[in-house]
Formats: structure tokens, sequence, C-alpha cells
């Protein structure tokens, strides 16, 4: 299974997720199924969140596109990283 592993800092998470969840038809689109979301402890405003992956080249797409940036800006996202990730390999 390929999976797309995300951590955001964002301002307020309030404000992140309901941007975020606007979004979860394009994710779709994208090839990106939501299989779970974290926040820090110690620090809430960082979020961390798993995609299944179904399409590879989809989300490689939906990464570059230049309005997942502005997404990004709009809900307040400070920094953030991706990776694509392999899982199921025995443990």
């Amino acid at each position: 299974m390929v999976a797309l592993l995300c951590r955001n800092r964002v301002q307020d998470f309030a404000t992140w997720k309901k941007v975020f969840d606007s979004h979860a038809g394009v994710h779709r689109a994208a090839g990106l199924h939501l299989k779970t979301l974290w926040r820090g402890l110690e620090q809430p405003n960082d979020i961390f969140f798993l995609f299944e992956v179904t399409d590879l080249a989809k989300a490689r797409a939906f990464i570059d596109a230049p309005e997942g940036a502005e997404a990004g800006r709009a809900s307040g996202v400070l920094e953030g990283d991706y990776h694509f990730i392999e899982g199921g390999l025995g443990y």
C-alpha cells in the first residue's frame, strides 16, 4: 500500500480543519483517501494526517498544483511537509 504522510503546523486548528474538510472531494478525486488525523498533545496546532493513495500520479499532481499551496495559505498553514511512503512491509 502507498500512503501519503503529511505534517502541518497551523495558526489555528479549527480554521485549518474547516478548510481541510471542505476539500474532501478534491482529495478523493486526486486518489487520496484520509485514513487518520492526529494533533500534537503539547503543540495542538501541529497536525499529522495519513492518506491512502489509490492513484500515485494524481496524488503527485495534486501536491504539485498551485491551488494546493493557496488552500494551505488560506487555511493558516505556517509550514509543513509530506512523504509518500510504502506500508505492508511485514511489521
